[in-house]
């Protein structure tokens, strides 16, 4: 199955300060829902599995990012720092099993879309599967040997409408299949693989719109 989160297209401009943008991904499946504060404010409550934040735009720098259970205070799932570089777009996704949740960067470098395609990468942020082939149903790869936590560059495709496969890179084994992606000219999508192989909450994907596809500066 896949899931697309519901986007905030406004067009957002920059500020007198050099400026980034964020969003928040919660990919850790097992974990119950979370609040997350950014230099000690709360910027996101009850953020569910499998769910985004919209963007958030901040200044360049250093931040302390804490992600306590919802409702919590004490006591973080995650305490760490990040650097927020001027210029760019992130999506911050808390990943891995309860006992080892961690917080990933990723970073959207392309400045814009490129017109009359799609650019479209794949993350794998699904702990405990293999490395993974992502393939058309007629064999075709789009992306290879992708392992746990690997985000790919992008790749530009025809806009149109896409069946999808995961397959197991150790044993040519297919372990999810996507039936139908709808890809639209000039935007831009990362392919998210999260949840657990055989096991609940199950794998699948997630494809929403990159920032970089309607944020400007």
């Amino acid at each position: 199955m896949f899931y697309c989160p519901y986007e905030n297209y406004m067009r957002q401009t920059a500020t007198a300060s050099p400026t980034s943008h964020y969003r928040l991904l919660h990919a850790a499946p097992g974990t119950g829902p979370v609040d997350v504060h950014v230099n000690g404010k709360i910027v996101a409550r009850n953020l569910r599995y499998l769910n985004f934040t919209n963007y958030f735009s901040a200044p360049s720098g250093v931040y302390s990012i804490k992600v306590y259970p919802a409702g919590k205070s004490s006591e973080p799932l995650i305490d760490t720092k990040l650097q927020l570089v001027s210029g760019s777009i992130y999506t911050l996704a808390t990943v891995g099993d309860p006992d080892s949740i961690g917080l990933q960067p990723i970073s959207e470098p392309l400045p814009g879309p490129t017109p009359n395609y799609a650019m479209v990468r794949f993350a794998h942020l699904a702990p405990g599967t293999p490395e993974v082939n992502i393939t058309l149903p007629d064999g075709k790869k789009l992306f290879s040997n992708v392992s746990y936590k690997e985000v790919t560059e992008y790749i530009q495709l025809a806009p149109g409408n896409y069946g999808i496969e995961v397959i197991s890179a150790a044993n040519n084994k297919r372990i999810l299949i996507v039936p139908r992606i709808n890809l639209q000219a000039d935007k831009i999508y990362t392919i998210y693989a999260v949840g657990k192989l055989n096991a609940n909450p199950p794998l699948q994907v997630l494809i929403p719109l990159d920032g970089s596809t309607y944020l400007r500066y």
